[in-house]
């Protein structure tokens, strides 16, 4: 099924992101849906999407929250699209979860949490759903 809007994406920062968002639209097939470079010229969001999925990534090395919860992370962090990012980082908290930012309204429109996982994995949950293009 192509079109709609992914429920979850993997997100994953690159020492190159450029070179990483040509390498998936170029030889993997992926769409590119939206590229958002910093002033100096870093990737500070990208959304290649693959089907009805998408992969957030960016630039390592910006300082940005999400670059510095990855620094003692596993590899990968995943971000979920939830409906209420307040009732969703309360449950979280009473279960003991470790939270790295609290419900933030972010620049671009969504009610972002982080959060580590067990494992150290991050997971970031909140409103924002990129629209695949089918």
């Amino acid at each position: 099924m192509d079109g709609g809007r992914p429920s979850v994406c993997p997100t994953l920062l690159y020492a190159d992101a450029k070179a990483a968002v040509r390498q998936l639209t170029q030889a993997f097939g992926f769409t590119e849906l939206a590229v958002y470079e910093g002033r100096d010229g870093s990737v500070e969001h990208a959304e290649p999407a693959q089907g009805n999925g998408a992969v957030m990534l960016g630039s390592k090395a910006t300082g940005s929250r999400f670059d510095e919860a990855m620094k003692n992370a596993g590899p990968t962090g995943v971000y979920v699209v939830v409906d209420d990012v307040d009732a969703h980082h309360r449950r979280a908290v009473e279960h003991g979860a470790e939270i790295l930012m609290p419900p933030t309204d972010q620049d671009y429109g969504s009610r972002d949490y982080m959060a580590r996982d067990l494992e150290g994995n991050i997971r970031s949950f909140g409103t924002y759903a990129p629209e695949i293009r089918g």
